[in-house]
């Protein structure tokens, strides 16, 4: 696990360092929405940057909570998550109009899981490492609809969304 990690960040920094150079078009779209998830329904906004034509980087914040019946007992959870991606757009490969993206990555995030001190059930925080896949239908030329799914970390269901082109 430690050498995937690893194999990540090098990944990411050194796409990071080559962003510098490349020959992006500087778009970015911020993406807000619901998420799917077996603990609670989580909220989530982030961002995605291409740093060339198909391929984007970006970062998102998530947060959900939720009422667990642990033994008669209610607890109540909360869950917040810091994460990186990188995607593939598939357009060009796929030569799709402009209404439509459809792209597939990797992410990298840290999630921190809040019980209350009485709960002596799990708690999972920590480093999650997924890969999604997903699409989004423009409606105009700045807002879309967006739907992803992935597993492997905090989302492992998906997510549906609105994109503003920024």
């Amino acid at each position: 696990m430690k050498k995937v990690i690893l194999s990540m960040a090098f990944a990411l920094i050194s796409v990071f360092a080559f962003s510098q150079h490349s020959h992006s078009d500087g778009r970015t779209q911020l993406n807000v929405g619901v998420g799917m998830s077996d603990w609670g329904v989580p909220l989530y906004v982030g961002f995605d940057s291409y740093i060339s034509t198909d391929v984007t980087l970006g970062a998102e914040f998530s947060y959900r909570s939720y009422r667990e019946n642990y033994h008669t007992v209610y607890y109540d959870h909360h869950i917040m998550g810091f994460s990186g991606n990188a995607n593939y757009h598939f357009n060009s490969l796929l030569e799709l109009s402009d209404k439509w993206d459809l792209y597939a990555g990797v992410n990298l995030g840290f999630y921190s899981w809040s019980s209350p001190d009485n709960y002596d059930g799990h708690n999972n925080s920590g480093l999650g490492l997924g890969g999604q896949f997903g699409g989004r239908v423009y409606l105009t030329n700045r807002l879309g609809l967006n739907l992803e799914f992935g597993g492997g970390n905090a989302f492992s269901g998906g997510k549906l969304g609105v994109t503003i082109k920024i």
